[in-house]
């Protein structure tokens, strides 16, 4: 099967597609991926040149949700149709909304990985303004949702927030998204640290909930300061107390030697449709200390501790106490690691596109007959 697909190389999306399409690469299907947002770092498609049957179009077109790219979202369209007929795939996997408004008889998947008024509704508390931009970007998602035969998403929560803020798709379902266990190191002897991962630019990751008090254990913050439209960003890395240091991004590898030596993950985020850096923590057998909002009670149920939603003090505290009852953190690090095997490795997520992937086609090809 010939699969095109579109990812953007901003945040966890193209994590979630270079486990994917690599384990669709090696199963043996083509792939056409094309990337947007901004180039790829070399570091980012280093896994690219392992794979055969990949054909990688990197490009700079705008996202959806960034400002101003109207025009861009217009001509990346334009470039896809022309793309489409070049290359023939059996199959159009969209990871951005706009596109599954695309006029095509191919069967068309849009995964709903996050969007711009639902996380404006869980991180102002309001909803969104009538704006003359937001107007555009409601009629853009719509019109890409209503085009699908299908709209992924990769936990209930985020589906109804589809269903709530637009309109409920032709058909949806649920996936997923998985990381593959070896990439992590669950064994090695741990300190008693708390990590987090997360963009500080974005107001949704509420990185600065780790630094309005003083930590009871060191604290590592990892992540990007540049915001994509060049705005300031939400949490202010000198105004950090003592015992919190800030990496700035690290490599994939120098990520995984974090994890592994670190006893608790603090998942900070207010909005977080899935979350691939808590799979990532767990499968390193962290600790997981989660804020208390309905997508991380969904995806993690008992296997992590919470804190009190959006609660400086209450993080503070909650890091303390297993700061400070080691037997209790080992628990907990325990049960996410379990959870996160049970329910979130790679594999999993890359059977269930395949079913999806051939029943589409299956179903086209017999509506195509229908036709004759």
């Amino acid at each position: 099967m010939h699969v095109l697909m579109t990812a953007d190389t901003v945040g966890g999306v193209w994590t979630y597609t270079r486990e994917l399409v690599s384990g669709l690469v090696r199963r043996g299907h083509r792939l056409t991926l094309v990337s947007l947002g901004k180039l790829p770092s070399p570091a980012q498609i280093a896994w690219i040149g392992d794979l055969p049957n990949l054909d990688f179009r990197p490009t700079t077109y705008a996202l959806e949700w960034m400002r101003d790219s109207a025009e861009d979202i217009a001509a990346s369209r334009n470039y896809l149709e022309q793309l489409i007929d070049e290359v023939k795939p059996d199959l159009l996997h969209f990871n951005q909304y706009a596109y599954g408004a695309i006029n095509t008889s191919l069967p068309k998947v849009v995964v709903a990985h996050s969007d711009v008024v639902s996380w404006w509704a869980a991180v102002k508390g309001e909803q969104a303004p009538a704006t003359q931009w937001l107007g555009w970007y409601r009629e853009i998602v719509s019109r890409g949702l209503a085009g699908a035969d299908i709209v992924i998403s990769p936990s209930h929560w985020m589906l109804n927030q589809v269903r709530t803020h637009y309109l409920p798709p032709v058909q949806g379902e649920v996936i997923y998204n998985g990381r593959s266990p070896g990439r992590f190191d669950p064994n090695a002897e741990k300190h008693n640290q708390v990590v987090s991962i997360g963009r500080l630019w974005d107001t949704a990751k509420q990185m600065s909930l780790l630094t309005e008090h003083p930590p009871s254990a060191p604290v590592l913050i990892v992540g990007s300061e540049e915001h994509p439209d060049q705005q300031p960003s939400a949490c202010d890395v000198a105004a950090m107390p003592s015992g919190i240091r800030f990496s700035g991004p690290l490599s994939e590898q120098e990520i995984r030697t974090v994890l592994a030596q670190a006893s608790m993950y603090a998942a900070c985020s207010g909005y977080e449709p899935f979350g691939l850096a808590p799979v990532e923590a767990a499968l390193s057998r962290c600790a997981l200390i989660a804020n208390d909002i309905p997508s991380f009670r969904e995806l993690w149920g008992d296997s992590a501790v919470y804190f009190r939603t959006n609660d400086a003090e209450s993080l503070a505290e909650t890091i303390r106490h297993l700061a400070d009852h080691g037997e209790l953190c080992e628990q907990y690090a325990e049960s996410a690691y379990r959870h996160a095997l049970r329910n979130f490795e790679a594999e999993p997520m890359i059977n269930a596109y395949e079913r999806l992937y051939q029943a589409l086609v299956v179903e086209e090809a017999a509506a195509a007959c229908r036709d004759v």
